[in-house]
């Protein structure tokens, strides 16, 4: 089978086109025929070796967390009827991924793919949606009525956060730049603020309920988000910790694999409560330009890799 495989840790040259062995399912596992896979940053970090401790691999590596695609065998112990059924999954990072024609899978992760989708599209929904649901439900208890700061809602993570937000009954303020401004108001963001032009300090001058920072940025920045909080707001961030104070509760987002989580975001992308912002598609072929232009910033949205 096609797939696209690291022999070594580096950068995105490290990236190669591969003729691999197609895997076999094996106890409580399904062999998924791959529609398509995504770019998520936490797939540069694993490859150029800087998550080596936190997930050992076995090299060669396949990349890709997300999938989309259909189940075309079962392996012992697993329920056949699930053979020829669209599926999606968030995968395990320290597994052979979704950046090949076939991927096996832990039977418990698929979900079945939203219907009203394509299902290469549908690739947009696992790892980001679990994220920003996460972040909102579990760590922010975001409820109605309640203000909320997303800083860098322009990414994957943030088209969900702010959708999620305003289902939640949310007033969502959210940071974007130019590219992203259409997106994040078409997500249903009450005010977007363009941080190429604007400083979060004069421009929020209520303060807010949580802050959900989806952004790399410096400890100073990091002080200025904590100012923006109310006496008993939250801070949650995807990204940089915030420094211990007395002040704010702190919340580090480190995004867990929920199949009912997953099957409930399906629900909601059903019924049109919740959109997939894909904004560029690549040939699996292409992915290790794919990660040069998702580390240098290029891509906003989800960037899905078709097979």
């Amino acid at each position: 089978m096609r797939a696209i495989r690291f022999s070594t840790y580096g950068d995105s040259s490290v990236l190669q086109l591969a003729d691999a062995p197609q895997p076999v399912a094996g106890p409580g596992q399904a062999l998924v025929r791959v529609a398509a896979s995504t770019f998520n940053f936490v797939d540069a970090a694993v490859r150029a070796g800087f998550l080596r401790e936190a997930f050992e691999l076995e090299l060669p590596h396949i990349p890709g967390i997300d999938v989309s695609g259909t189940v075309e065998a079962v392996g012992p112990d697993v329920d056949q009827t699930l053979i020829g059924t669209a599926v999606i999954a968030f995968l395990p990072m320290n597994a052979d991924g979704s950046a090949a024609e076939y991927v096996v899978v832990p039977a418990g992760l698929l979900v079945p793919a939203p219907a009203n989708v394509p299902l290469p599209e549908a690739a947009a929904l696992p790892s980001s949606g679990l994220t920003a649901r996460e972040a909102l439900v579990e760590h922010a208890e975001l409820t109605a009525g309640q203000r909320i700061l997303i800083n860098g809602a322009g990414g994957a993570v943030g088209g969900f956060a702010v959708q999620l937000a305003k289902s939640l009954g949310a007033t969502v303020i959210a940071t974007a730049g130019p590219r992203s401004t259409e997106a994040v108001r078409a997500a249903g963001a009450d005010e977007i603020l363009d941080y190429t032009v604007t400083q979060l300090a004069d421009a929020v001058t209520e303060p807010v309920d949580v802050v959900l920072n989806l952004v790399r940025n410096s400890p100073e920045d990091v002080a200025g988000l904590l100012d923006l909080l109310t006496p008993d707001g939250v801070f949650v961030s995807t990204t940089t910790p915030a420094p211990e104070d007395d002040k704010h509760r702190h919340r580090s987002v480190f995004v867990r694999n929920d199949p009912a989580k997953l099957a409930e975001l399906v629900r909601q992308v059903e019924a049109g409560e919740l959109t997939l912002d894909v904004s560029a598609r690549y040939d699996l072929a292409e992915l290790a330009e794919v990660h040069a232009l998702g580390e240098a910033g290029k891509f906003r949205g989800k960037v899905l890799v078709t097979v």
